[in-house]
C-alpha cells in the first residue's frame, strides 16, 4: 500500500516480474477491496500470489517512532513479519523509508557483527554500474561503520554486478591518504590491513563516482544521500535544458527527430527505474525499498533486486567476511596485549 501510485503499481510490477522470474510466489499485504480487483485482470499471476488482508497502513509523513509503538496491524509491519516467520523469503515496499527501516532493524534484527544496517543502491557510471552504500540510513558513522559497509558493498557488488573481485574506495575530499576526517582515515587503516576478498583502491572523490573508478563506493549515510538526491536532480536539470532547447525552434526539433535513436539510448541508459530498489544491507532478511514514486517497471526491478539477492545468500557471504575481519581484529588484540 506504499507509494504515490500504490497498489496499481505493485500488482503491475509483480505481473511484469513474474515474466522474469516465472517461480515466484507473491504474497500482497494490504486492503483487499483494492488489491483483489486488480488481481482478478490476470489469471496467472492470480494463481501464484495471496492476499493478507488489512486495512492499515504506514502514510509516508509518518514517524518512525510513532509507527513502532502503533503500527503492527499496518501492511508493512505484516509483510516484514512474514520474513522473520518464514512465510516470504523477501520484502519489497515503495512506502515511508524511515519507517520501513526502523520496523525492519525492530522485527529482523541486524546480522551478528553488524551494528548499522545500512541502504545500499545503484549508479550508472561510464562503464557500466557502481554500488554506493550508505544512501541514507545512518546519519553519523564510525570506521568500524564504514568497514561494515564496504563488506556489506563488496558482497552486494558481486551478487548483482556479478564482479569477481570487487573494488572497493571510500568517499573523501581528495585521494591522498592525510584527506579526510580520523574515521575515513581509521577504516583505511583497516581495510587495508584486512586482507579481505576485495581490492582496496583507498579514498576516492566525488567526480570518481560516475566515473566507475570503483566497484562500490563507501560513505556515511548523509553524505551519500546528498550524492543520490544530487545527482537525481543533477539529471531532472538536465533532461529540463534538452526538452527546453528541443521547443527553442523548428530547426532543433528536425534536429531532434534525426538524433532520436542516440537520446533513446541515453535516456535507457540513464533510466532511473533501471536502478531502482535499494536493498537494505545487514539485516536477517533481505528488505528493498522501491522509490515511491517509480512506476510498475521500476517496481518490477526492485523485486528482481530483492529475488538476486534471497537467490545468492547475500546475508551468509557477509557474515563469511565480517567474521573474517573479526577473527583478524582478535588476533591483533591479542598480540598488543602480550
Amino acid at each position: 500500500m506504499g507509494g504515490d501510485y500504490a497498489p496499481e503499481i505493485v500488482v503491475k510490477g509483480a505481473r511484469l516480474a513474474r515474466v522474469r522470474y516465472p517461480d515466484a510466489r507473491f504474497l500482497f499485504f494490504g486492503d483487499e477491496a483494492k488489491i483483489a480487483p486488480l488481481l482478478k485482470a490476470d489469471a496467472a499471476l492470480s494463481a501464484c500470489s495471496s492476499i493478507h488482508h488489512t486495512d492499515q497502513a504506514v502514510t509516508g509523513d509518518a514517524k518512525p517512532s510513532q509507527v513502532i509503538r502503533s503500527g503492527r496491524q499496518t501492511s508493512m509491519w505484516k509483510a516484514i513479519e512474514a520474513v522473520k516467520n518464514g512465510e516470504a523469503a523477501g520484502v519489497v515496499s515503495a512506502g515511508n523509508t524511515g519507517a520501513l527501516m526502523a520496523m525492519a532493524k525492530l522485527i529482523m534484527r541486524p546480522l551478528p557483527g553488524i551494528d548499522r544496517p545500512a541502504i545500499c543502491g545503484l549508479f550508472p557510471t561510464k562503464l557500466g554500474e557502481t554500488t554506493m552504500l550508505d544512501l541514507g540510513a545512518n546519519a553519523q558513522c564510525d570506521a568500524r561503520n564504514l568497514v561494515e559497509f564496504a563488506v556489506m558493498g563488496e558482497c552486494f557488488a558481486r551478487a548483482i554486478l556479478g564482479v569477481e573481485r570487487p573494488s572497493v574506495g571510500l568517499l573523501n575530499i581528495g585521494s591522498e591518504d592525510a584527506k579526510g576526517t580520523d574515521m575515513l582515515r581509521q577504516a583505511s587503516q583497516i581495510l587495508r590491513s584486512s586482507h579481505l576478498d576485495m581490492e582496496f583502491k583507498g579514498f576516492i572523490e566525488g567526480d570518481d563516482i560516475t566515473k566507475g573508478t570503483v566497484d562500490v563506493v563507501v560513505t556515511d549515510g548523509f553524505t551519500g544521500n546528498v550524492a543520490l538526491k544530487t545527482a537525481e536532480g543533477t539529471a531532472k536539470m538536465f533532461a529540463a535544458f534538452l526538452k527546453n532547447a528541443i521547443k527553442s525552434s523548428i530547426l532543433a526539433q528536425i534536429g531532434m527527430l534525426l538524433a532520436k535513436p542516440v537520446i533513446a539510448q541515453v535516456v535507457a541508459r540513464t533510466d532511473p527505474r533501471r536502478y531502482n530498489g535499494a536493498l537494505f544491507v545487514g539485516l536477517n532478511g533481505v528488505v528493498v525499498k522501491s522509490h515511491g514514486g517509480t512506476d510498475s517497471i521500476g517496481f518490477a526491478n526492485a523485486i528482481g533486486v530483492a529475488v538476486d539477492m534471497i537467490a545468492r545468500d547475500l546475508n551468509s557471504k557477509i557474515a563469511e567476511q565480517l567474521a573474517h575481519i573479526e577473527a583478524q581484529e582478535a588476533v591483533m588484540a591479542e598480540a598488543v596485549s602480550e
